[in-house]
């Protein structure tokens, strides 16, 4: 990925097309080009057979001209870099800033093309693609402009599991708005990858994702309740206010969702502390620091 920066300070994270798929979006082009010019050459052939031999070759580079030259510029220049090749392998045509290119660059990009592509038959645009390190031949760079990948496929997204039936709605009085948008990310990917981890890994984990939460939502933490079902219903409770919100901007008239009777989130009793175990040695042992949710099943 090219990190390039805009002037407004903005990391663009583009993807730079490579050689292979550069070459097939280019011979797709050519392709196209190439046979309307041998269809447009038979054409002016039989009509300027009456001319003489003078008139013939100057129609003759005419036509090559403006059919494998200027057709190629006008077509990115009104399509904004994306030609039929390059639509078919998803690659466009950018500025270095990443912005739509202009007739310039077009130019500019065509102009390098006949050398770099048909007379060297794509020769010095493989070369010098191979040394560039976003892959970009001699046209880009005095053209200012660089081949990316649009068509990128998406990550996967899994969806976080749902919380246990008995904890449904009891977590709808809590606060999160004070939980930070990485604490719910970090709750977010342990729940989707919970099952790959270690059970004693992922209870750790999860104990201290858990500490993290009730420390931002100022709540003590529920009594027998394990600390990855506690995180599954805060999520939950947390994705349902967002729904419920969406639909009250989107409807307007709309009366507003309740969420039900909110259920107090139960305090946790008080358990008595047991002394210290002193040993024959003499020196006091402190007992376990208690996180206060259950230990896994």
């Amino acid at each position: 990925m090219s990190d390039l920066v805009t002037g407004d300070a903005v990391v663009l994270g583009l993807r730079p097309a490579r050689l292979p798929s550069r070459a097939l979006a280019i011979l797709l082009d050519l392709l196209v080009y190439v046979a309307g010019y041998l269809l447009i050459s038979v054409g002016l052939i039989l009509a300027t057979a009456s001319l003489d031999g003078a008139a013939r070759a100057a129609v003759s580079v005419a036509s090559f001209v403006l059919i494998l030259v200027g057709v190629p510029i006008a077509v990115e220049t009104l399509s904004r870099g994306r030609s039929l090749g390059k639509l078919a392998c998803g690659l466009r045509v950018v500025r270095d800033d990443g912005g739509p290119i202009r007739f310039r660059h077009a130019l500019v990009r065509g102009a390098f093309g006949v050398f770099e592509l048909l007379m060297t038959f794509g020769s010095v645009a493989c070369i010098a693609s191979l040394f560039s390190e976003r892959g970009r031949r001699l046209g880009d760079v005095f053209a200012g402009t660089l081949v990316i990948r649009e068509r990128v496929p998406g990550a996967r997204v899994m969806p976080v599991p749902p919380p246990p039936p008995w904890l449904a709605g009891r977590f709808g009085g809590l606060d999160l708005s004070a939980v930070p948008d990485g604490l719910w990310l970090a709750v977010r990917q342990y729940l989707t990858r919970m099952d790959q981890l270690d059970p004693q890994v992922g209870a750790s984990m999860a104990a201290r994702l858990a500490d993290d939460l009730v420390a931002r939502t100022g709540a003590p933490p529920p009594v027998g309740v394990p600390a990855a079902a506690f995180l599954m219903a805060v999520v939950h409770e947390r994705q349902s206010r967002d729904a419920a919100r969406a639909f009250r901007q989107a409807a307007p008239g709309a009366q507003p969702v309740p969420y039900g009777p909110p259920v107090p989130v139960v305090m946790p009793a008080v358990v008595p502390v047991a002394p210290p175990v002193v040993p024959a040695h003499g020196a006091p042992v402190q007992p376990p620091k208690a996180t206060g949710f259950a230990p896994p099943a």
